[in-house]
């Protein structure tokens, strides 16, 4: 069968908009000039380890390939954010006229009877939440209790696991006290009071610095960061 006629100016492809960035790998060189030897030190940074091979493909393609993105960026199209800024739009996978998510924003809590208090440490420390919840709201288990119960082990597994690196042990102590007293005056919040918690690196309060390296972004692009 013959092929059938093809329009060939309609295969070509269009012009992007003014101002769309280019296709990866296909615009102008930006940049400070770099070398397999910048790529050895970032990895004493970011603690990885490259071949001789991929340290100069680095090199060579770093200033085509990502260094135009850091250019948008910080360029002369740099628009300052404020934190408090939203963002520009929504997505929203839902058809128009469409509702979507709940109609009241309530925390059902399922009606179960949690059973007898462990007596071991251990057992309570690995009961589920929906447990420990209703133990704490039944004044069978208090928050200082389980705080200390989550402290003893930390200090017995993570010099092994290393996995905390800030513990905040005289706070948490203090919150579940005070959690403790507000639930035998009668006061109590909800299911998810009175326990205590790991937080992990996103999460940063001020009064907890991160200890976490920096990235090669923050390093070469360094700002403020918003408290």
């Amino acid at each position: 069968m013959p092929a059938a006629d093809v329009n060939v100016d309609s295969q070509q492809p269009t012009q992007p908009p003014p101002g769309a960035p280019p296709a990866f790998g296909t615009g102008p060189a930006v940049g400070p000039e770099v070398s397999p030897a910048t790529f050895a030190e970032a990895e004493k940074l970011e603690q990885v380890q490259l071949s001789s091979a991929e340290r100069s493909v680095a090199a060579e393609s770093w200033r085509v390939n990502l260094a135009s993105v850091y250019e948008r960026r910080t360029g002369p199209r740099k628009v300052e954010l404020e934190p408090n800024v939203a963002p520009w739009s929504r997505y929203v996978s839902a058809l128009p006229g469409e509702h979507v998510g709940p109609h009241r924003e309530q925390f059902v809590r399922s009606n179960s009877e949690p059973g007898p208090l462990p007596a071991n440490d251990a057992d309570i420390g690995f009961a589920p939440v929906t447990r420990l919840s209703r133990w704490i709201e039944q004044r069978k288990l208090t928050s200082e209790r389980l705080t200390q119960i989550y402290l003893r082990r930390i200090e017995q597994f993570d010099p092994k696991l290393r996995c905390i690196i800030t513990v905040t042990r005289e706070l948490a102590l203090t919150q579940a006290k005070n959690a403790d007293r507000e639930i035998a005056a009668g006061k109590y919040r909800g299911p998810f009071t009175a326990f205590p918690g790991a937080a992990r690196t996103c999460w940063t309060p001020r009064e907890f610095p991160p200890r976490t390296a920096p990235s090669l972004t923050e390093i070469a692009f360094p700002k403020k960061t918003p408290q």
